[in-house]
């Protein structure tokens, strides 16, 4: 049966360190290494007090089991641990790991650590107290939301029983009015202390920080030092400092796929942020072109690109992917970097039809969209053709892919865009990278969907973008052809002059004309 606990952290950075350089390494490294392993841990929380005689910061972190923490994985942790053996709470209590930032940052705990005396029955009547009394008075205090109470952990071997309390509150509470000090004044607390604690040790503290399993602190990375650049062991995990931060690392989804991603732009972690979802072939630098201009133009917004499924290996056995699977994979994205609403997504092609879907399926995940050369519905035809490319791409033990790659650019861009060498063979070469099998099982979200029922239940702004030549202008004709059924009063489409299938890589300046006012 599994013991839930509490990994419980303090520490206070030695003199000299820059706070910048400790929140950096706590924030991108420390934390989202340990919530990567959602087996073992619920959350990670980084709390700050004002107490000059407590160290400054602490960090908590739920655990779903103690005994995991004896495993390899864990078993240079040398923290404190405990089992939890009392919990209440409100109603309508939510984890701060499930909540924005901006809805957590600021809240309180209240902590406490009692050493029990070594006397008998005094570690009973103290867990009898705190849970058939103590707990229902803190609870009648404007602002409480939770009460735990934990004790020193079974997986440690320890002479002396150590119990640690904690009281999560509102920003907004009671506790310094006359209600709240009763709580710590009280005579019945005071008198189970004098007979059952030998110490304790109070403190207070605020919540400003919450993880999640992939780095994302591009504010404390901005106000480092260039030779603060970091990149991991395994190459996965490339941080770049200074005044325009980049953090490059990856996302582990349910299924043991990961998922590449950048994060970049303005460092202020509350600032609007735009997600980007690729084209089927592709991977994030297809943005780059565009990316580069929206940052000039667009300073105070944070952007977030990914590689969406079947760019890179997949996990085995394969399993044919479905526009449904790459959309929850988007939010899974935005979840794992602890985005609950984006300021936009644009996607284009497959990841086109992602963005529209993603919007119609969970309207509040983004303020608007921008959807650009694809279609609503998939068909026959098109199935067979992405059938005849994977028989392609398989060619010479999966070499055909560079065949597959000269042929698809060819399909993709317009005659302007095959005039230029360097973009042509930018885009070849992307495309040739793709895995091969990573293509034949993603290719097939574009098989079999269907979004035109839901087209009218659009409630989020959108824009639909088209270049000019796609498709020889068929894809211009097939956009018309629902632009004006999406949502109440249909949306408007832009055509970018001169562009094929990717107007951001063919044509980025054009490309931005035609979404600037509506981004």
């Amino acid at each position: 049966m599994a013991t839930p606990g509490l990994l419980y952290v303090t520490m206070q950075p030695k003199p000299g360190l820059s706070l910048d350089q400790f929140h950096e390494w706590y924030n991108n490294e420390h934390g989202p290494t340990r919530l990567r392993i959602p087996s073992i841990f619920s959350n990670g929380l980084r709390y700050q007090t004002d107490d000059p005689e407590k160290p400054r910061f602490c960090a908590l972190y739920d655990v779903k089991d103690m005994k995991l923490l004896e495993t390899e994985t864990q078993v240079d942790v040398k923290r404190y641990f405990y089992d939890l053996v009392f919990s209440t709470q409100t109603g309508p209590y939510l984890p701060p790991q499930t909540l924005p930032e901006s809805v957590t940052n600021g809240l309180l705990i209240i902590s406490e650590e009692a050493t029990i005396k070594d006397t008998e029955g005094a570690a009973e009547e103290y867990e009898k107290w705190f849970a058939s009394e103590y707990a229902s008075m803190i609870s009648k205090v404007a602002g409480w939301l939770r009460t735990r109470l934990f004790k020193n952990s079974s997986i440690e071997d320890s002479s002396k029983t150590v119990y640690f309390a904690m009281h999560d509150f509102t920003p907004l509470n009671q506790l310094d009015a006359d209600a709240g000090k009763e709580c710590f004044n009280h005579q019945r607390r005071t008198d189970v202390f004098a007979k059952c604690v030998a110490s304790s040790d109070l403190r207070r503290d605020t919540l400003f920080y919450t993880f999640g399993p992939a780095p994302r602190d591009l504010e404390s990375l901005s106000r480092l030092p260039p030779s603060a650049a970091f990149t991991s062991a395994d190459g996965k995990t490339i941080t770049t400092p200074g005044p325009e931060p980049v953090i490059q690392s990856y996302i582990n989804l349910p299924d043991s796929l990961e998922i590449p991603y950048r994060l970049e732009g303005n460092a202020a972690p509350q600032s609007p942020i735009v997600v980007f979802c690729n084209s089927l072939l592709t991977d994030l630098h297809m943005w780059d072109p565009f990316v580069a201009i929206l940052k000039k133009q667009r300073p105070d917004l944070r952007i977030l690109r990914y590689d969406t499924r079947g760019r890179h290996s997949i996990p085995q056995p394969a399993v044919a992917a479905t526009l449904e699977q790459v959309t929850k994979d988007m939010f899974r994205v935005l979840d794992a970097v602890r985005i609950p609403r984006a300021y936009a997504i644009i996607g284009v092609s497959m990841g086109g039809a992602t963005t529209l879907n993603a919007v119609l399926r969970e309207d509040e995940r983004a303020e608007k969209f921008i959807a650009c050369d694809f279609n609503v519905t998939s068909s026959a035809a098109n199935t067979q053709a992405w059938k005849d490319r994977i028989l392609v791409a398989e060619e010479d033990d999966g070499q055909g892919i560079k065949k597959l790659a000269t042929q698809t650019v060819a399909r993709w861009f317009g005659p302007t865009s095959m005039e230029n060498p360097e973009l042509v063979s930018w885009m070849e070469n992307m495309v040739a990278a793709n895995n091969v099998d990573g293509f034949k099982h993603s290719c097939t979200a574009l098989w079999d969907y269907d979004l035109k029922p839901k087209l009218d239940m659009c409630g989020v702004p959108g824009l639909l973008v088209v270049g000019e030549a796609d498709g020889k202008g068929a894809l211009v004709k097939a956009m018309q052809g629902f632009a004006g059924n999406l949502g109440l009063e249909g949306v408007k489409l832009a055509i970018v002059p001169g562009a094929g299938h990717l107007p951001m890589c063919e044509q980025p300046t054009a490309f931005w004309d035609a979404i600037k006012d509506f981004l």
